[in-house]
């Protein structure tokens, strides 16, 4: 075989893994980027007005993490062809199972809650009327789902994915000097030291970027497209890409907050989004469109979540590939959660923003029983037979389990006790 035919050979085996990445990716990314939702656009803009660029460091160590979780739902989902939920009820009986869809569904909505709140805030901006937001969402979100299949869905929140990296532009637009952002930010650190205050911005950080939502969307959008036991390496680097940019998105953010609007008392994206468009009306612009954006991903990611759940445990018909008139209910659920949402944030008075920040510390704080039925779930055998987890992996998932709560106790304790640790 000449070289030009070797060349052409492996140009066209090259041109083949692409295509087949791009045929089973979505889930990974999707997941992913969705986490970087309006709570956590808040969550990363507040803490870089309130820290600088100092907890870069710690949002860098939660890439792994994240991908280290959502790769068991992967090959949970394409072995077992079912969603978390009704893996939790098979494995572990109906009351672990109502435990963690209870648990499951009151997260998701608190959190659906904080999606609305960043979508009116944001488009509030633009003289938008909250009213006139929620009713906007709710209609373009039912567009969605009726109008198609998982394939078309999933193309559609792929857009809103890319919409989420408008703030990496957002950075160099600002100008940050690059040797303080590495200096600050990359050296691990804990300025003020140990307080209420920064367990609570660490817990609130972990909560954005790992959520028990992300567990049960990934692998019922993986049973939901198919995906089979072949597919699992592709699964793999889906999500690897995924954990890339949402750690990526996440340092740009607190990029743009620390360089512009550090000591400022910022407590929201949207206020965030105003002070900058003083400073550079296009990058808080960007930053106001971005909000929204990620809001609304999160919604549609968020609110599918819970009514896959809810499907498979009822044994409803639960897929984007059912038209209404065949999964009913499942549509129902996916409705009542999203119009239930959007009216509390119309709610005069609302404490909104902090319910956007306390939302991602109880995420965390409910993460480590979600975490104990994955890997519990990936070490049975008879279940995933060669796919189950190795040591190296069971060591990593008991780390981040072990991690969790640790820094959740002392948060608690720190909340219980403010002057302990000062």
């Amino acid at each position: 075989m000449n070289l030009f035919a070797k060349t052409f050979y492996e140009y066209r085996r090259i041109l083949k893994a692409i295509r087949l990445f791009l045929i089973i990716s979505g889930p990974g990314i999707i997941v992913m980027l969705a986490d970087n939702d309006a709570g956590g656009i808040t969550t990363y803009g507040v803490t870089g007005a309130n820290y600088g660029y100092n907890l870069i460091w710690f949002l860098v160590l939660l890439g792994p993490v994240a991908y280290y979780v959502q790769e068991m739902t992967v090959r949970l989902g394409a072995v077992t062809k079912r969603g978390h939920a009704e893996a939790i009820f098979d494995g572990f009986g109906v009351f672990w199972g109502w435990f963690s869809l209870l648990d499951l569904f009151l997260v998701d909505w608190l959190t659906l809650i904080t999606e609305f709140i960043g979508m009116t805030a944001a488009l509030s901006i633009f003289h938008v009327p909250p009213y006139l937001t929620v009713i906007i969402v709710c209609l373009a979100m039912g567009f969605m789902i009726i109008k198609g299949r998982y394939w078309t869905w999933e193309k559609a929140a792929l857009f809103f994915c890319a919409i989420n990296l408008i703030y990496i532009p957002c950075a160099f637009m600002v100008k940050p000097t690059v040797s303080e952002v590495l200096r600050q930010g990359f050296i691990p650190n804990l300025p003020g030291g140990f307080t209420n205050m920064i367990f609570f911005f660490l817990m609130a950080n972990i909560g954005t970027t790992i959520a028990p939502w992300m567990v049960f969307f990934q692998q019922s959008a993986v049973v939901d497209k198919s995906l089979q036991e072949k597919d699992i390496l592709w699964g793999r680097l889906d999500t690897l890409f995924g954990s890339f940019f949402t750690v990526l998105v996440a340092v740009f953010i607190i990029v743009v907050t620390g360089t512009v609007l550090k000591g400022q008392a910022i407590e929201s994206a949207a206020q965030a989004s105003k002070e900058l468009m003083k400073v550079n009306k296009y990058v808080g612009t960007f930053l106001a469109i971005g909000l929204f954006d990620a809001g609304f991903l999160g919604a549609i990611c968020i609110s599918l979540a819970s009514s896959w759940a809810v499907g498979e445990i009822f044994g409803w018909a639960h897929s984007l590939n059912n038209r209404i008139r065949e999964a009913p209910w499942f549509y129902a659920i996916y409705f009542i959660t999203l119009i239930s949402a959007g009216l509390v944030v119309l709610i005069p008075g609302a404490p909104l923003v902090l319910i956007t920040l306390f939302v991602q510390v109880i995420a965390v704080t409910l993460l480590p029983a979600a975490l104990v039925f994955l890997i519990l779930l990936l070490n049975d055998e008879r279940i995933m037979g060669k796919f189950k987890n190795t040591l190296f992996q069971n060591i990593i998932s008991t780390t981040i389990v072990v991690g969790i709560i640790i820094l959740s106790t002392l948060y608690a304790i720190s909340a219980i006790f403010p002057n302990l640790f000062k």
